[in-house]
């Protein structure tokens, strides 16, 4: 079996995470948790500068409270993050097709992509070729024409349940970015239909550090130079295995702290 070591690595954490974490938790402060660290990760990983803490007082206070230093841009792509990660999260039994892709797109776009795109419609394929980084990417109309594809293909994996929900949230990503079909937000599109796919098939959420931004944007420029996604699978599952094992020691070492008090 491929992966046969990350997988059971993964999966005998996930049950004791399952047990000692996400089961005695509120389950409504749990995804909020998770809302708030993701999309703090995920847009950081785009160049946004809000902490894990700006980002929670902008969730709980709006824009009346845009914390000190940050644009209002940047608070926009944040609150724009909520509104596709609470929409993705309401729509776990819609399957994956470019309905559900689109409208992600279109919310985590909503209120930015006019400045860095006037010309472009949020939830809308690129209708010109793009470059971003060190790659540019291929023909527009080309990969445009694949999605449909790949979401089927996925589609039909999920509902199998013959491959590791890991294994697909990877695969999947890797090929999307590839594809790159909007003008903007494809990253923070793709991990959020990644995370669909994870909660779809009961997982916990994966939270991409930005600290590992680059090896992550490596894993991704390996499917493009080795035409493998074998570095990304092993980078998702490393990823997921980092945090809960990281969540667990934290929880364990709050609830040893102060056993007894000294004044």
């Amino acid at each position: 079996m491929a992966f046969e070591k990350e997988i059971k690595e993964y999966d005998d954490l996930r049950s004791k995470y399952q047990t000692l974490v996400v089961d005695r938790m509120n389950k409504e402060e749990y995804v909020k948790y998770n809302e708030v660290l993701f999309s703090t990760h995920s847009c950081a990983i785009e160049g946004n500068s809000f902490s894990v803490d700006d980002t929670r007082e902008l969730k709980e206070k709006g824009l009346g409270m845009i914390p000190a230093g940050k644009t209002l841009f940047e608070a926009f792509e944040m609150l724009d993050h909520f509104e596709a990660f609470e929409s993705m999260v309401q729509n776990l039994q819609h399957p994956l097709d470019e309905t559900l892709l689109k409208e992600i797109n279109r919310r985590v776009t909503s209120h930015t992509l006019t400045y860095r795109a006037p010309d472009a419609t949020p939830g809308e394929y690129t209708t010109t070729d793009m470059a971003a980084g060190d790659t540019v990417f291929g023909d527009h109309e080309e990969l445009i024409a694949r999605v449909p594809r790949l979401l089927e293909s996925t589609e039909q994996t999920i509902v199998s349940a013959a491959t590791h929900p890991m294994v697909v949230a990877a695969r999947f990503h890797g090929f999307y970015e590839y594809l790159h079909p909007f003008r903007d937000g494809n990253g923070r599109t793709g991990r959020l239909v990644s995370n669909y796919i994870l909660l779809r098939m009961g997982h916990p959420l994966l939270i991409i550090p930005s600290e590992a931004r680059q090896e992550y944007i490596a894993a991704l420029r390996m499917i493009r130079t080795e035409a493998t996604d074998e570095h990304l699978v092993r980078f998702f599952f490393k990823m997921a295995v980092k945090r809960m094992q990281e969540e667990m020691k934290q929880k364990e070492a709050n609830t040893k702290r102060f056993s007894t008090f000294l004044f």
